[in-house]
């Protein structure tokens, strides 16, 4: 643990302007961020006797060993330089709220020709109208269910739409009733248009004008005796009471408005959202956070609206009403957002209090069903990481704990993985995979020995910059360096307590070696064999039987069982992209882009192997350079073979399309 007297900046070199700070911890991680109406104000906080200073903040000063700040203008720009790094650097002791999913909203896309009533998650797009977000992505089709039978908008996807125009016949949708079938004609463009907007009209709480003239219209249909026509209208206003039910009117004056609340104690907090669209509750979603620093209400509520609208996913509506005000500062930000006023404030009388009041008894209700939950599993957890120090005589239980595995296939497409668990959970963020790049063929050993050198090679390279390692000053042809042009870390940067290979002792072994060629001391290795499940250590002769029930074992498991997947998946992707690809590949210049455009463009290879340069030119983003580069490509090689139908004699004409390429892997 560091001193804080051994990085305190000078006296006099701390600027009392607004601005953001960050604590890094040896290795240079960013543990923490934070920002300050006056930085010189601030940061002499964290300076005087660590005795004085809450308990998370003297851990954080105490793990950290350097600070630096940036100023910034105003504290709205403050705010948001904390939030954009917060988001990057994941420190460890900001709050953060934990959420096991994406919350689905009802998207009508109406920036499309015909627009489609779909579920949606994640960031919102222009020209697309929005309703919840929803708990559930059942809740919403069940409400589009039920209003499909007044508003039949197409939900079909475009390649559902465009084969049904191709072949003039609509879906089961079109046939029964709940889609209007624009596919085949049965309305126009506009037609169609005008039941979105009027979908749209009804989600938003204009209820009213369509209710009349369903009634009217049912009791015409009566009055001209054309009953099976007044039944219809009688069961699709039905439908929309159902659908109206469903989100009962809780505010009378139809306001917008998001309610935040939040249950705390001493180590942990809820938070609770409830958006309310035209005076009824369309949506709720809730957090989890550790508290982490030492944070009030306030932050809480701070910390809880940067993560609802900071990533756009969340569109700010006309009140925010809280259960504390935060800094002025977040009700500039709010308000820049929105591009209009915003009243940010806290409830003190009547129905939005009521409201509120409800959206804090479920913030305390999520809190105490989260602590039922996490009771057993930081329990087990903790035991199973305990029993892996002990098996294995470790110092202390292993917090981060790198597992590695070859995989390939009859030693061709040879491939690494490598997974990362911190406190027992998968980290996936840090996940990475390998190309091996020494030696072609079979060799699992000779393989695990080069991914953990180049692994820690890149590991030493950011001791090295921090001045904590001292490494030769030329990197291996093939390696990069560590940190980019800002001196960030950009991978592999932080070293596990506990490294296990997948396999017995020659895998164990390798490993270990290619540590000890490094220099690397402090890092514990062990393999766990899939035959026995035996822990083997280096230079032991006799594996480490853990006991069938033992949570250890069963980490053990999960993380080799983990890499393992990781590794199949990247091996099979590899090789379905070699098997699958197609001519243009290889042409230099020739990105995913062009190639598909070339492609769609002259519909199979035959026909762009006849194609002239001047042809070629006419797809849009090519340029004549490129247009003689693939024609010379393509004229350089012989087409393949025509394919025959051996039932029929049918010569099948070439039209293989180039592979896709998959997303990018580690060198």
């Amino acid at each position: 643990m560091a001193d804080p007297s051994t990085y305190r900046p000078a006296p006099g070199a701390i600027p009392p302007s607004p601005g953001v700070y960050k604590f890094r911890d040896a290795h240079g991680r960013v543990i923490y961020v934070g920002k300050a109406k006056s930085l010189r104000q601030r940061l002499a906080s964290y300076f005087q006797d660590v005795a004085n200073l809450h308990p998370r903040t003297a851990t954080m000063v105490t793990t950290a060993a350097s600070v630096e700040w940036t100023v910034v203008s105003t504290e709205v720009e403050a705010l948001q330089l904390e939030y954009s790094w917060i988001k990057e650097f994941d420190p460890r002791f900001n709050v953060k709220y934990r959420d096991d999913k994406s919350y689905p909203e009802l998207a009508v896309t109406l920036n499309e020709e015909y627009p489609r009533v779909q579920v949606m998650r994640g960031a919102h797009k222009k020209g697309v109208r929005y309703f919840g977000p929803y708990g559930h992505a059942w809740a919403i089709r069940e409400t589009v269910d039920l209003m499909l039978r007044v508003f039949p908008v197409r939900t079909c996807s475009n390649g559902v739409f465009k084969r049904a125009r191709q072949v003039g016949r609509p879906c089961l949708l079109g046939y029964i009733g709940k889609c209007a079938a624009p596919c085949v004609g049965k309305v126009t463009a506009a037609e169609h248009r005008e039941l979105a907007e009027e979908f749209c009209d009804f989600m938003a709480g204009r209820t009213g004008n369509h209710l009349r003239r369903l009634e009217q219209q049912m009791q015409q249909a009566a009055e001209d005796m054309e009953y099976e026509r007044a039944a219809r209208l009688r069961d699709d206003l039905g439908a929309l009471r159902r659908a109206m039910e469903k989100n009962a009117v809780v505010l009378g004056d139809g306001t917008d408005a998001d309610l935040l609340a939040v249950a705390e104690d001493e180590f942990e907090a809820a938070v609770q959202i409830f958006h309310v669209r035209g005076g009824r509750v369309r949506g709720q979603r809730g957090w989890i956070t550790d508290k982490v620093e030492d944070v009030d209400t306030a932050g809480l509520v701070e910390h809880a609206l940067q993560q609802l609208y900071g990533a756009g996913t969340g569109q700010v509506p006309r009140e925010v009403l809280v259960p504390v005000l935060p800094e002025e500062a977040v009700h500039a930000w709010l308000t820049g957002l929105r591009g209009a006023q915003v009243d940010l404030r806290v409830p003190q009388r009547g129905d939005k209090k009521d409201l509120m009041e409800t959206v804090r008894r479920n913030a305390q209700q999520a809190l105490a069903l989260h602590k039922t939950r996490r009771a057993s599993d930081l329990t087990t957890r903790s035991r199973a990481l305990q029993e892996i120090a002990d098996a294995l005589e470790l110092d202390s239980a292993p917090l981060r704990i790198e597992c590695f595995d070859i995989s390939h296939l009859q030693g061709e497409d040879v491939v690494a993985s490598m997974v990362v668990f911190e406190d027992g959970l998968a980290r996936k963020s840090e996940y990475r995979r390998f190309q091996i790049k020494t030696f072609e063929g079979q060799d699992d050993v000779r393989s695990m020995h080069e991914v953990i050198t180049r692994r820690f090679r890149r590991y030493l390279q950011e001791r090295e910059r921090t001045g904590e390692w001292a490494v030769p000053e030329e990197l291996p042809e093939g390696e990069e360096a560590l940190t980019d042009e800002n001196g960030r870390p950009k991978r592999f940067a932080y070293p596990p307590q506990l490294l296990v290979v997948d396999g017995g002792q020659p895998q164990v072994a390798a490993a270990a070696r290619a540590l000890a060629e490094l220099g690397i001391d402090d890092v514990a290795v062990c393999g766990l064999a899939k035959r026995l499940e035996e822990v083997w250590l280096p230079g032991q002769d006799d594996p480490v039987v853990l006991p069938r029930s033992s949570e250890g074992l069963y980490l053990l498991q999960r993380v080799r069982d983990e890499a393992h997947r990781f590794a199949i998946g990247y091996q099979r992707t590899k090789r379905a992209k070699r098997l699958t690809a197609g001519e243009l590949d290889s042409v230099p210049g020739l990105g995913e882009t062009r190639r598909r455009a070339l492609l769609k463009h002259f519909g199979s290879l035959k026909k762009l192997r006849a194609a002239t340069v001047d042809e070629l030119c006419e797809v849009p983003g090519i340029g004549r350079r490129t247009a003689e580069t693939v024609a010379a490509a393509l004229a350089s090689r012989t087409p393949a073979a025509f394919a025959v139908n051996t039932a029929t004699g049918e010569i099948i004409e070439d039209s293989t399309a180039t592979a896709v390429p998959r997303s990018g892997e580690e060198t």
